[in-house]
């Protein structure tokens, strides 16, 4: 009979209905499975640590956005932004459901290429777009978002070496009452950056403005900036209309909607605190609505949405290597994962739950990742139950940016598995080996023999 790990006693009341102003305190409820799958049986078939994701959270999330905007405003186009969760499988899943590509870089763009999705249903942002990238671009027609002068410049001469009008948008930055303001990338609309990249684009005739794009900052939190931003590119699109009888048939407001993780430094939960998805939709929904085009001329609103879509279903499962106390008294757990594959843990407090039933006494510290780096914290205090070496836990909501962001640094990547429709986990990407670490290394033929029998040894 296995030994059952001690647990001094406690005496706990219970307050049938107590409440407080963040609700119930649901964060010590153990995760044994996910979509049915248990927890267990998963690390014992493709190891620890381990990501999952689930296909029908995917599907779940795409169909609601999608009802919510297009409920709201007739020409709705989403396109998944490959960098949030560039594995084939989860791009797919959107594509599968409609969605087009958004990439920021060359590697990206191939990769939708090689998904199947059409050339002109690819939007290709990003500040830096080589001479070749703009090339390819324009041979699929796909629609290129001008980030910078230099850009512009390049392209409109690349456009005449080919004899080519490709379709382009420019990306738009302005004040929306969100600070610091997300001035890096695009033309400014308050000091005319934007209209002067509108006007050489179309005095010069090579380039097809068909588009504006914005992308106002990431993790947002006011849905109201997202009505701001919508009116002034609204403003934008009338006034080209206006001065130019140029029609504009997209405005693509980009992404940063807040997925339900907790931030760093924050008061409240996330799930308290982040707006719902509809509230980001009828500020920009009714914006473009409200600001005066013709109802045959209205723009189609393109999304970007990456991390809402995709964060609440990705899930981290993990093991205990250990527990110690701290100088300070304080007990430090130390899991199979860091930083290194939890890049997010950086700025948010992810929600961790055992894996496994566990008794009524629980006890803040610290969770501790496995590399040889001080800065290797996965939470700096959390309140969980005591377990033991091998014991497991699930973090939630790490869908968005893990997987794109993760390194191998001391430790190797570990593998991904999808649960299908049908409740069956999928390998998507094998846990890495060395050898696939090694695979592009090169080892000068000087350096692949050496002696070691001629140094002192270690005294016995």
């Amino acid at each position: 009979m296995e030994k059952k790990q001690y647990e001094r006693p406690i005496i706990k009341p219970l307050n049938t209905g107590l409440m407080n102003k963040f609700g119930t305190r649901t964060e010590y409820t153990p995760t044994t499975h996910i979509d049915g799958v248990a927890v267990s049986e998963l690390i014992k078939e493709f190891g620890s640590p381990l990501f999952v994701l689930s296909e029908r959270k995917i599907r779940e999330n795409y169909k609601n956005a999608k009802r919510i905007f297009e409920t709201r405003y007739p020409k709705i186009q989403f396109a998944w932004s490959y960098k949030t969760n560039y594995l084939n499988a989860i791009c797919n899943i959107f594509h599968q459901e409609g969605s087009w590509g958004e990439v920021v870089s060359r590697f990206e763009y191939e990769k939708a290429l090689k998904n199947g999705v059409p050339g002109n249903k690819i939007l290709f942002n990003g500040p830096d777009k080589t001479d070749d990238d703009l090339r390819v671009a324009i041979k699929n027609d796909s629609p290129i978002h001008i980030d910078h002068l230099d850009e512009l410049y390049r392209l409109i001469e690349i456009a005449g070496e080919l004899n080519a009008k490709p379709r382009v948008a420019i990306r738009v930055n302005m004040d929306t009452g969100i600070y610091p303001m997300w001035d890096r990338f695009g033309f400014n609309y308050e000091n005319g950056q934007a209209w002067d990249a509108i006007n050489k684009i179309i005095a010069g005739n090579k380039l097809n403005l068909v588009g504006l794009h914005c992308h106002i900052g990431t993790f947002m939190l006011s849905p109201g900036a997202y009505g701001i931003a919508a009116t002034k590119m609204a403003d934008l699109a009338l006034s080209i209309k206006k001065r130019y009888k140029k029609t504009i048939t997209y405005i693509d407001m980009g992404g940063g909607f807040a997925s339900k993780n907790t931030l760093k430094g924050t008061y409240q939960l996330g799930a308290d605190a982040v707006p719902e998805i509809s509230q980001y939709a009828e500020a920009i929904c009714s914006a473009l609505l409200n600001a005066g085009f013709e109802t045959e001329e209205l723009p189609y609103l393109y999304l970007e949405t990456g991390r809402a879509l995709v964060d609440d279903a990705g899930f981290l499962l993990g093991s205990v290597i250990s527990n110690k106390r701290l100088s300070d008294g304080r007990r430090a757990t130390i899991m199979d994962f860091g930083v290194n594959i939890l890049f997010t843990s950086f700025w948010y407090d992810h929600k961790i739950s055992p894996a496994q039933e566990f008794g009524l006494h629980t006890e803040d510290c610290v969770l501790y990742g496995p590399l040889c780096m001080n800065i290797d914290v996965v939470r700096e205090n959390i309140s969980l139950p005591p377990m033991k070496a091998g014991d497991h836990v699930v973090v939630h909501h790490v869908g968005a940016y893990n997987i794109t962001q993760s390194m191998q640094f001391i430790a190797m990547r570990p593998a991904v598995v999808l649960i299908d429709m049908n409740g069956k986990p999928n390998v998507i990407k094998k846990k890495e080996t060395l050898d696939i670490i090694e695979i592009n290394e090169v080892l000068p033929a000087y350096l692949k023999t050496f002696n070691l029998n001629s140094t002192q040894e270690i005294e016995k």
